[in-house]
């Protein structure tokens, strides 16, 4: 069984009407970076994650959560 990191940052983001870009400045990284978290291939950092989550307002596990696979 694999874990992989799953997480709702696009659909949260979609949901406030956020672009990756406008998200990428509040948390201080490039649109790159928000891509590659949304689409799963870059696990961010307990610090970043914090801060995307602070972002939504939301608890850390209601934006990243582990799943077995």
């Amino acid at each position: 069984m694999k874990e992989i990191l799953s997480n709702a940052v696009r659909k949260r983001r979609e949901e406030e009407g956020v672009t990756q870009e406008e998200l990428a400045e509040e948390v201080g990284v490039t649109r790159q970076t928000i891509i590659a978290i949304e689409k799963g291939n870059y696990a961010p950092s307990v610090l970043l994650a914090l801060k995307i989550a602070e972002f939504f307002h939301k608890p850390l596990e209601k934006i990243f959560w582990y799943e077995k696979r």
